[in-house]
């Protein structure tokens, strides 16, 4: 049997982009678009959902904090009917359908909410088409976002040296679809209409879609099902395997659609969820581990509670940082007037930046013996999250004349956050597959994104403590909900110093407890 590393070694396009298989260029691409659909309407969502069908605060974060969070946790179920199933190429057109489906929904606004006296009147049926294309995405996002990137993997041999840029260069792609879809969309959606925001996030997918079709040839098969022979058998229902995962999915958009609608079913789903994995592995941690696998995998559990933390402050960059912006900012940069959502792009910006910079850091220091260990480097991570709270609240002491905060300030946290980022996100996942058991190695990577997922709830019910009364979707005193904003940043400052200086005070028993492993 030919191998995947073989197969694209002997292709004759191997050196055809950038030295690398073309089959990256069409990954590449294809996440590009799949990203741009994804920001592209990630910083308008709370926006549209506070200014146009006017929602108070608190319900609008309810509904981003659901969104978010089954966004992060159907890619484990995808990734797993993939690898037993479906394969990555029909995993992803499968996903890329429900995404393209759900976003161009999402350009259905339907009539503008209004005050009849004290009571607010919206348009329920374009309310019901928002949060089933929204469940869309949630599904559409489990069955692409993971398995884009194993095909990545399979373009390329085990000791193939091209590996690591083959996947900077991919995830540039991310960050380049990250950062002209919040320019773009955060730009037509608050300027033209929200469904022009949205609609254009809809048509980047179809765009990304079109491209993996059309791209099949160079990926030589690596993403086709283990064995075809199992899709093709019936199931209890009657149906071929195949088409009863589709159908599944289907059920699932259904269930989502639900859920989404239910402010308390994500969160008591996640508390459930949490509890029964920490129960489990609990266990297998006393019953089934030796000594050296115990202390490793509780740094692992020590480490993945932490990016709740993290992950829950940088995540008010679509939550309390975009309203903030909308409010009681003064967006004018560099002779420009930004729109509120578009300021979401600094994240990927910085990332294009300093991304190489930290990569060279660290190897720098590492050929000198300096390099930080992984606990360190987190809460670093957690610590700069913190402070770029910390550079809002200094803005917030020092407004305009208009009784605006400088939009530099939100340069500034921008910043902070993704140098936080930086730390912590690039060595995450290398240290699930380091300090897991072998065994557990896969039930831990579902912890990882377990755990993002509930540091997305966690986002939400935080932003909700500087939750402001609006008249049409506008604050009513600047001054007031400045105040309100400052209090909440004031504390998340705090939290991320106070929760960053403890793990840093225990990464040198954690270093130990990790025995050998960096």
């Amino acid at each position: 049997m030919t191998t995947g590393a073989d197969t694209t070694l002997s292709s004759p396009d191997d050196h055809a982009f950038f030295g690398h298989p073309r089959g990256l260029f069409v990954c590449f691409a294809t996440e590009l678009w799949e990203r741009f659909s994804f920001y592209g309407m990630k910083f308008l969502l709370l926006l549209y959902l506070t200014k146009y069908h006017l929602f108070s605060d608190a319900n609008g974060l309810e509904v981003l904090g659901g969104y978010a969070a089954l966004v992060y946790a159907m890619p484990v179920i995808g990734g797993l009917l993939a690898d037993r199933y479906l394969g990555m190429r029909k995993a992803v057109v499968f996903g890329g359908i429900l995404l393209a489906m759900g976003h161009l929904g999402m350009a259905f606004e339907g009539e503008q909410a209004r005050y009849q006296g004290e009571q607010v009147i919206r348009d329920e049926g374009a309310l019901q088409v928002f949060y089933f294309s929204l469940a869309l995405i949630v599904m559409g996002v489990g069955f692409l976002k993971p398995n884009i990137s194993t095909i990545v993997g399979r373009l390329y041999g085990q000791d193939d040296p091209r590996r690591d840029a083959g996947f900077t260069i991919f995830y540039m792609g991310i960050n380049i679809g990250a950062f002209t879809a919040t320019l773009l969309c955060g730009y037509l959606g608050e300027t033209y209409g929200w469904g022009y925001g949205f609609g254009a996030a809809g048509i980047g997918m179809v765009v990304g879609l079109v491209t993996f079709l059309r791209g099949q040839k160079y990926l030589h098969g690596l993403a086709e099902p283990g064995d075809p022979a199992l899709l093709r058998e019936k199931t209890a229902i009657g149906l071929s395997r195949e088409w009863t995962i589709y159908l599944g999915g289907l059920g699932g958009v259904f269930v989502a659609w639900q859920m989404l609608q239910f402010h308390g079913a994500v969160g008591t789903t996640l508390n459930v969820l949490s509890l029964a994995v920490l129960a489990g592995l609990g266990w297998f941690i006393v019953a089934r581990c030796d000594a050296v696998e115990r202390s490793r995998m509780l740094v692992l559990i020590i480490l993945t509670l932490s990016t709740v933390v993290f992950w829950a402050l940088f995540e008010q960059g679509a939550a309390s940082m975009t309203l903030y912006a909308d409010r009681v900012m003064d967006r004018r940069l560099l002779g420009l007037e930004l729109t509120a959502a578009q300021f979401g792009s600094l994240n990927a910006l910085f990332i294009f930046l300093f991304a190489p910079l930290f990569a060279l850091l660290w190897t720098v220091l590492g050929s000198r013996g300096l390099e930080p260990s992984t606990p360190v480097k987190f809460s670093l991570g957690i610590a700069q999250a913190g402070l770029g709270f910390g550079a809002l609240v200094l803005g917030a002491s020092m407004p305009g004349e208009s009784g605006l905060v400088a939009a530099w300030w939100m340069v500034l946290a921008y910043l902070l956050h993704t140098c936080g980022e930086l730390c912590l996100s690039p060595v995450g996942l290398s240290a699930v597959t380091k300090l897991a058991v072998p065994s557990v190695v896969g039930v831990m990577m579902g912890a990882w994104f377990l755990a993002t997922a509930y540091s997305e709830f966690v986002a939400a019910q935080l932003a909700k403590l500087a939750a402001i009364d609006t008249v049409d979707g506008a604050v009513v005193d600047v001054g007031e909900a400045l105040a309100s904003y400052t209090a909440l940043f004031s504390d998340l400052l705090y939290v991320g110093l106070g929760v960053g200086a403890m793990l840093l005070l225990v990464s040198p028993l954690l270093k130990k407890m990790m025995h050998g492993i960096h």
